[in-house]
């Protein structure tokens, strides 16, 4: 059962989402990110050496996303939201100031050390908060909005990036998203944080669970046992597991995609000038996504699965129908991407309890990696023997495999407060 704090006047919340917000933006607002394979490629690596780069990037948010989450349920949330863009910083200076192979593997292994700091972290930090001010309600239109703050972040580094490079090259780029990352720092450190005591986290338990075996009555515990309590929680509470398995099947599909978008562009014949506009279209289609969150949430349990549908449906017909037009089905279909994924949290953070919230969530951030680089190497043996808008509409056929499952498992809710009931009963346990 969630814990719910009495009311406090709604400053405290504009605090927490202006807060979140900024930060957001500025964690991606990373004007090297448009750029990097251009400057690997520059600095002479080889296409093999490159792609290399990612999977230690993906490696590293692999490796470090539970114990990271662990640290931040034992240490302090914000903390770890604070380190996580130094670290990303320590990266980027690395690539400008000594750019070579060595150095770039070092960056990425950073870099992802820095993504699983946050993952995890910040979703249990917003949450907690949210439940003490008495707004967990909102919680899916402010993470909604959030990755709404990121998407415009990652557009404005794509814009900027041109000019900024024009005037001092990779040096002044470069320079610029340490800036932007000492920023982000900066604004962290203003997070609210107030852990709840170990006795209301002990009273987060199932209705006539057992206190001596529950799982969840985790109390103040040291890094280790946090982290077997929340592998725990996710192993022997069938409705956590869900919503795990949920949030890394939504997320990872269209997340792994995004990646193969330009390739599509090319395939349709357009300019590579063209190419920019039709990615931002893509981006206006996340940007609504994030943006009704609220609406979403009075989504019923067959409209969610509704939702997936099109997510499958708008992806595989954007593709196949190999024109720029197709390009509108695919913003609509990121959008609604983007939506189910802020609703899948939403039911996550919902069904977790006890003091490994972060811990739990970061479960789900490395079940999303993994599933990542497997839809990579699913598109690459696809695309090279059918295309790439083949591969593109197969690889989204688990959209529609998990709405059917949606529809078909049984229906009960889990017992949550108000409006996050609406959120988090579009899918089974």
């Amino acid at each position: 059962m969630i814990h719910l704090a009495s009311r406090v006047p709604d400053p405290a919340v504009r605090r927490l989402t202006a807060t979140l917000y900024g930060y957001a933006f500025l964690s991606d607002l990373v004007l090297l990110y448009p750029l990097c394979v251009v400057f690997f490629a520059d600095t002479g690596l080889s296409v093999g050496q490159i792609s290399s780069l990612f999977v230690v990037w993906s490696a590293a948010g692999i490796l470090f996303e539970v114990p990271s989450g662990a640290w931040a349920d034992v240490v302090s949330r914000r903390l770890l939201l604070c380190l996580a863009p130094l670290v990303t910083a320590a990266a980027f200076a690395l690539w400008v100031l000594v750019p070579s192979y060595p150095a770039f593997a070092v960056g990425f292994l950073l870099w992802g050390a820095a993504g699983a700091l946050v993952s995890g972290a910040l979703e249990a930090l917003v949450w907690t908060e949210l439940d003490r001010l008495g707004a967990v309600g909102r919680y899916a239109r402010v993470l909604g909005r959030a990755r709404t703050a990121g998407v415009l972040g990652v557009v404005s580094s794509g814009v900027l990036a041109g000019p900024v490079f024009a005037v001092g090259g990779y040096p002044v780029v470069g320079a610029a998203s340490v800036l932007a990352c000492l920023l982000a720092t900066a604004v962290a450190a203003r997070f609210p944080e107030h852990r709840p005591p170990a006795a209301d986290l002990a009273g987060e338990r199932e209705p006539g669970t057992a206190p001596a075996t529950d799982p969840d009555d985790d109390g103040d515990l040291g890094w280790w046992d946090t982290l077997r309590a929340g592998v725990a929680q996710v192993r022997t509470r069938p409705p956590v597991r869900a919503a795990v398995l949920l949030v890394a099947v939504v997320a990872a599909d269209w997340g792994a995609l995004d990646e193969f978008t330009p390739l599509l562009a090319l395939d349709i014949g357009v300019g590579a000038q063209v190419v920019p506009l039709l990615l931002l279209l893509l981006w206006a289609g996340v940007t609504v996504g994030g943006l009704l969150a609220p609406a979403g949430e009075r989504l019923s349990h067959r409209g969610y699965a509704a939702l997936l549908g099109l997510v499958g449906v708008a992806l595989a017909g954007g593709a196949l129908l190999e024109h720029p037009a197709g390009f509108v089905l695919l913003a609509v279909a990121f959008g609604a991407a983007q939506l189910a994924t802020v609703l899948a949290d939403a039911r996550l953070q919902a069904r977790i309890t006890g003091s490994s919230r972060a811990t739990v969530t970061s479960m789900a951030g490395m079940a999303t990696d993994v599933l990542i680089i497997g839809t990579y190497a699913c598109f690459g043996l696809l695309a090279t023997v059918a295309g790439n808008a083949v591969a593109f509409a197969v690889t989204a056929g688990p959209y529609l495999i998990v709405a059917l499952v949606v529809l078909t498992r049984h229906r009960r809710t889990a017992a949550v407060p108000g409006g996050v009931a609406a959120a988090t009963a579009n899918v089974p346990d």
